[in-house]
Order: structure tokens, then sequence, then C-alpha cells
């Protein structure tokens, strides 16, 4: 019996070969740009204040624990590293949503072999953009209270060792939170019942979201791997039966 949390790596490699297919490649094409853009934008400004904010968050230790200093310094590197990323991954989904939500329609059709959705036209795509930003807005709520007791977390001395993997964790979970949604979403299932999807499916959550956070985490690679993401995230959700109900759960599906 497979192993749950193994199929993550094999979802995130399904979307890779969906999104670079001939069928699916025209609804790649405009968010990979704007991801391009914004993450020149963002290593651009990364890249100048860097170091500032890593003396920033680093704890003034006394003289006679300096030698501390370099044990510790690796770990605030990483530590901003990651909120460098999860600021791109919000932003770049944010602006790219609507394009994703289509993108996870298509490769729905082409997995489960039905099409329940409309054809593609630039009115629907338009039509969807409140519903996905609405839906963003949404994850933006259930993200930032949790990181900003994380990034409290990261100013407490001593303490704040902890936050860099504290991080790493959150950022795995958010993951399989941010790509999975879409699917569910087309679907009109509620927020709430995408949590309880998400958990009654941990482990296979867990090792989809983690693959894909070591993807994203590849400069330029991750650009590519966002839609891939998307489509993994779609394969996921149509091979674990995400269009039936949890138990005890209301079918919200239109």
């Amino acid at each position: 019996m497979p192993v749950p949390v193994l199929s993550g790596p094999q979802y995130l490699r399904e979307g890779l070969r969906l999104v670079l297919s001939p069928g699916l490649r025209l609804f790649v094409l405009l968010p990979l740009l704007t991801n391009l853009l914004l993450f020149g934008a963002l290593v651009y400004f990364a890249w100048h204040q860097f170091g500032l904010w890593v003396d920033t968050l680093m704890p003034n230790l006394p003289d006679w624990l300096g030698f501390l200093s370099y044990i510790i310094w690796p770990l605030f590197v990483v530590l901003v590293a990651l909120m460098v990323f999860f600021t791109f991954t919000l932003v770049a989904n944010i602006i790219a949503a609507p394009f994703n939500g289509f993108l996870a329609e298509k490769v729905e059709v082409v997995v489960s072999g039905q099409d329940p959705f409309p054809a593609f036209s630039w009115g629907e795509l338009v039509a969807m953009v409140p519903r996905t930003f609405g839906r963003e807005m949404r994850k933006l709520g259930y993200f930032l209270p949790r990181a900003l007791g994380l990034f409290v977390l990261s100013l407490i001395p001593v303490v704040n060792v902890i936050a860099a993997p504290l991080w790493l964790l959150f950022g795995v979970w958010m993951m399989a939170i941010q790509y999975i949604d879409y699917p569910a979403d087309n679907h009109k299932m509620s927020w709430q019942d995408m949590l309880a999807w998400l958990r009654s499916k941990r482990w296979q959550s867990l090792g989809f979201g983690g693959i894909t956070y070591l993807a994203l985490l590849i400069p330029l690679v991750n650009i590519l791997m966002m839609p891939a993401a998307v489509a993994g995230a779609t394969v996921f959700w149509v091979r674990e039966k995400g269009d039936t109900r949890v138990a005890g759960m209301p079918d919200h599906r239109a």
C-alpha cells in the first residue's frame, strides 16, 4: 500500500507534465509572465535589503556568547529567506488567481475526461476575478494572524531560534491550502469544508505541500512551478476523490 505522504511528488510531477502539454500552454503563459516580472522586482529589492533584515532580527548577544552568532546567523538567514518567499508567493498568487482558477478547470477536464465548466472566453475569465479575489482574501485572513504570531516569535530572544522550523512547517501546510483551494473553489466548496477535506487527507496534503514548498524555493524554477502546482493540486483533487463529499460534509457544488 503506497505511503500517503509520498504521493505529493507524483502529483507535482504530473502537474508539470500537464502545463507543458500543448493543450494547456495557453493558460500558463500570462501568469508565467506576471510571475517573472514580480519575481524580478522582489529579487532586486531583497538583494539591497537582505543584510539589513537579517541584522535587525538577529538577537544582541553578550560578548561571552559571541561565538553563538556563528551558529544562530544561518538560522536567521533562513528565516528572512522564508519570509521573502512567502511574500512573493502570496502576492503572485493574488495577482494570478483568476488564471490559476481557470487553469485548474482545464486540468480537471483533461484528467477526469469530463467538462462541466463553461468554454474559455475572456468574459468568463473576467467574471472569475471577484470570486477568486475574494477567495484569496480569505486565504490572506487565514495566513496573516498565524504569520504575525510567528513573526512576533522571531523577535523574542532565545525563543526565536525555533521560528525558522515553525515557519517551514506552516509554509508546507499553506502550500497545500493555497493550491488545493483552486479546484475546491471551482466546485463551490466552502472554505471550512475545504480545510476539513485537507485535514481528512493530512499526510497526502503535507506531502504535496512539502514538495511544492521545496520546488518553489528554487529561484527561477519557482516561476514555472507555480502553474505546475495548480495543475498538480488539481490532479490531487481528482485522484483523491475531491469531487465527492467528506463524511458528514454537505455537497456545496452548484
